[in-house]
């Protein structure tokens, strides 16, 4: 492994910090690394060709009164794979605010969990306003540039898709929507290079919807009329129809008048799934009624004739219960841990020339973020990967491979001590079956105070991973991830995978 220090951020956290989300499996980096022919165990394929990306939060400073894990400073890892070779970067997403909170040398804005006027700066941005864009929850890829994201809607911050040095924001030929933003999971559709995307907020209009091409263009973007703020997280496509959502987990109103906000789950009021054209009108949004739950992330979604079908997670216990003597951190913990909301990949059906619609449970296995076969974007998928989660932790100890056509399941547990990420998927190249495929995922292994990325056949999890590839540093558990083919990254077929900055 040849290993180069290319950066370091100051940090002011305590040397004995005791903050469940800042220590263990997420004690925060603050070291930027190239790493180039990194070790393997196993056997790396030489077909598998691209990059896997996760995103990650970060923190850098105490936090201006309580701490949630969702807002520490982005920093995105990238393992790329070229015959038979690895290489490894990571890199702080360069935000305003990282960089502003950087100079001042401690934490100017307060987070999800605080008053906004407890902050040192009044200014934000996000759809509350006055929170701090840390782009650290997604990471996507569209017109060769890896774009980081926030959940309550920031800016999209551009990366080298192999060097991750930083490229600025998304700018979209000066069309981005600043006084809005862009909320974390937009969708890239790898079949026309369209990305699909939302932003909410507390004001109205409280949702937009929108398009980006190929070109990098905003070509289409439209209110949609709610009933109030709501709290959106993801989204999801077909061919011809983009899938947005009206859940019933909303801001409560008398909080936020005296500028408080406290999410509240609404058992009374339905889960609303509105179907639009990929560019059509605000007024042609057809909107269906099913069981009320909160849905943090969707997997896909596809037409079958008149029907629209779309799969998620469906939570059925949205706002779990607490001891009244729970601390703050095990009643923030059950929002978080995939058992204290209890997630279970779900189906929904609505009939655009009936107007009928259905629901089911697919499985009673509690998983969530689950990823497919991004081919299968917007078209009929079997296979979804998936993670399984520590009780009670916002963390993953496993995988689950979901088949829609069976229901049959195979799960693969990783040792006591290490924790994983979202599970991408690495299409072989030509391969015409689903599966036939690679799974690519990065663990945090405080057995050995180490971390590594875990290559899996996508036909068989239950052999465990083919391939472990050294890091040079433990990584910080984290979330959200893709995979990007070599062909979609410009200047792949000249790249010298043991010198990943270099070409040949």
């Amino acid at each position: 492994m040849e290993v180069e220090i290319v950066g370091r951020m100051l940090s002011t956290l305590p040397e004995d910090d005791d903050h469940p989300y800042r220590t263990g499996p997420w004690q925060p980096q603050t070291t930027e690394w190239a790493a180039d022919d990194l070790v393997v165990s196993g056997d790396l394929p030489e077909d598998l060709d691209g990059v896997y990306l996760r995103n990650t939060e970060n923190p850098l400073h105490p936090a201006i009164g309580r701490y949630h894990p969702f807002e520490g400073d982005g920093m995105v890892h990238l393992v790329g794979f070229r015959d038979g070779q690895a290489f490894y970067r990571n890199r702080f997403v360069r935000t305003d605010a990282l960089l502003a909170e950087q100079e001042a040398g401690e934490s100017l804005w307060v987070g999800l969990a605080e008053r906004p006027d407890k902050a040192k700066r009044r200014d934000g941005w996000g759809a509350r306003g006055h929170l701090k864009d840390s782009s650290s929850t997604d990471v996507v890829v569209h017109n060769g540039q890896v774009l980081s994201s926030f959940y309550e809607c920031g800016d999209l911050y551009a990366l080298d898709p192999v060097t991750l040095e930083p490229r600025g924001k998304a700018d979209w030929h000066g069309d981005f929507p600043r006084d809005r933003g862009v909320s974390a999971h937009p969708q890239v559709d790898e079949h026309t290079g369209e990305m699909l995307f939302f932003n909410y907020n507390a004001r109205a209009p409280y949702l937009n919807y929108g398009v980006v091409d190929d070109a990098d263009r905003l070509v289409h973007y439209v209110p949609i009329d709610l009933p109030g703020p709501r709290l959106p997280h993801d989204m999801t496509f077909t061919e011809n129809y983009a899938i947005l959502n009206d859940l019933p987990m909303v801001w409560d109103a008398k909080l936020m008048e005296r500028g408080a906000y406290l999410a509240r789950f609404h058992r009374d009021l339905p889960t609303r799934l509105g179907v639009i054209p990929r560019r059509g009108a605000a007024d042609e949004i057809r909107w269906f009624d099913f069981d009320p739950t909160y849905v943090l992330h969707w997997t896909n979604a596809w037409e079958e004739g008149d029907e629209i079908v779309v799969e998620g997670f469906f939570q059925h216990d949205p706002e779990p219960s607490v001891a009244p003597d729970a601390s703050y951190y095990e009643r923030m913990s059950r929002f978080i841990s995939l058992d204290g909301f209890q997630s279970r990949l779900h189906r929904w059906r609505m009939n655009l020339a009936t107007g009928a619609c259905s629901e089911e449970s697919l499985t009673d296995s509690i998983t969530e973020f689950g990823m497919i076969n991004a081919q299968h974007g917007g078209r009929p998928h079997r296979y979804t990967y998936a993670a399984t989660g520590v009780p009670g932790r916002f963390l993953f100890n496993g995988l689950t491979r979901h088949d829609s056509a069976t229901g049959d399941e195979v799960h693969y547990a990783l040792p006591d001590g290490v924790f994983g990420s979202e599970t991408s998927v690495a299409p072989r190249p030509g391969a015409t079956a689903e599966d036939d495929a690679y799974l690519v995922t990065m663990v945090t292994d405080m057995n050995t105070d180490s971390s590594s990325a875990l290559v899996f056949h996508a036909a068989d999890i239950a052999a465990g991973p083919i391939a472990t590839v050294a890091l040079p540093e433990r990584v910080s558990s984290g979330t959200h991830s893709t995979w990007a083919d070599g062909s979609r990254i410009p200047g792949w077929s000249d790249l010298d995978p043991l010198g990943a900055g270099a070409t040949i």
